[in-house]
């Protein structure tokens, strides 16, 4: 006789506009440990917190900027993106997810395990509870990009 297991399931715990993600402590556990209201999400429901990610509503930057300009910038935040916290693995999976078209950004997010809290990919969290924040100039071209001349 097979026995049938229950979907994952995490908790989430907002705190003070921080979020804290658990998936081993019962809930009653956490009501105790926080005294705080407690979201528990189904993450085989269609109801669960998984977003569908979009792309960036159009953006201008503070000053026209070339195609150079933007690439040099996008190099230096990957670059030192991972020195804000998180994990590399999870910095490295919301590249890939910034530099592929939508579809193909969707699916990496949900394998690496990432939690969107913004659609466009601006703000996002690991499993753990890490914050990510992406500017918007990795994830799209502002509208006053020029052409180098």
């Amino acid at each position: 006789m097979s026995q049938s297991l229950a979907p994952p399931r995490f908790i989430i715990i907002v705190i003070f506009n921080s979020v804290f993600f658990f998936s081993s402590v019962s809930r009653f556990e956490k009501n105790l440990i926080f005294e705080r209201k407690v979201y528990d999400f189904d993450l085989a429901s269609t109801k669960g917190p998984v977003k569908k990610i979009r792309k960036p509503k159009p953006w201008k930057h503070t000053q026209p900027i070339t195609k150079a300009e933007l690439v040099k910038m996008r190099e230096e935040f990957w670059d030192t993106a991972p020195h804000y916290g998180g994990t590399k693995e999870i910095w490295d999976a919301l590249r890939a997810a910034a530099e592929a078209d939508i579809s193909l950004a969707q699916t990496i997010v949900d394998s690496a395990g990432v939690i969107v809290q913004n659609n466009d990919l601006t703000t996002c969290y690991d499993e753990r509870g890490a914050k990510y924040d992406l500017p918007k100039y990795v994830l799209s071209e502002p509208t006053n990009l020029v052409e180098e001349s």
